[in-house]
């Protein structure tokens, strides 16, 4: 079904994944449902003219890395395409954090543009979370991660290098700005 030039089917049928798949799961800052996140994530690449595969594909992007939902199963039912994008921005959670973060980065360097896209926006709401929660939290917020400060910061310079080095759109601009301003929190 078209309506508002989206291909509703192919994003509702993501965004029932998403919802079955992340329906126990809270944002770690704000305690608030999940699937807030992967929502904002395809949000802010629709605002961005993004097409619906792509959309399809931020509302899966945590799915493979944070749930049980298997990879067959989120492959045969959203295509090779969309599994494709999602796997391209899924952590591989059987390494150690340096690792982990090193093997992510070189992935999406050789990504298609639409990987790069689906990357960043995370990036950018994670970002926007963090200075949001920061108001409540102050410098606690840092204490609900998994890393240090420094070792987040370090991660965000990396991935924002390798963006600048790979890619041009507007959302770079926008995550280099929100990194300042977190960067700037004590």
């Amino acid at each position: 079904m078209e309506k508002f030039g989206l291909n509703l089917s192919l994003v509702e049928k993501a965004l029932r994944i998403a919802a079955e798949a992340h329906q126990w799961q809270f944002r770690r800052t704000s305690g608030l449902p999940y699937l807030i996140h992967p929502v904002a994530v395809a949000l802010k690449l629709a605002k961005h003219g993004f097409p619906d595969s792509v959309i399809a594909a931020a509302l899966l992007h945590d799915v493979l890395e944070d749930t049980d939902y298997s990879s067959e199963k989120l492959k045969d039912e959203m295509g090779e395409e969309i599994f494709g994008m999602v796997t391209g921005v899924t952590y591989d959670n059987s390494l150690d954090y340096l690792e982990k973060r090193r093997k992510y980065l070189e992935i999406v360097k050789v990504s298609s543009a639409e990987v790069k896209a689906i990357s960043i926006a995370d990036k950018i709401h994670n970002l926007e979370s963090i200075l949001i929660e920061h108001e409540q939290l102050g410098s606690d917020i840092w204490k609900l991660f998994n890393m240090e400060k420094s070792q987040k910061l370090e991660f965000e310079e990396q991935s924002l290098k390798m963006f600048k080095e790979t890619w041009d759109h507007p959302l770079i601009g926008e995550y280099e700005d929100l990194l300042k301003k977190v960067k700037n929190l004590a």
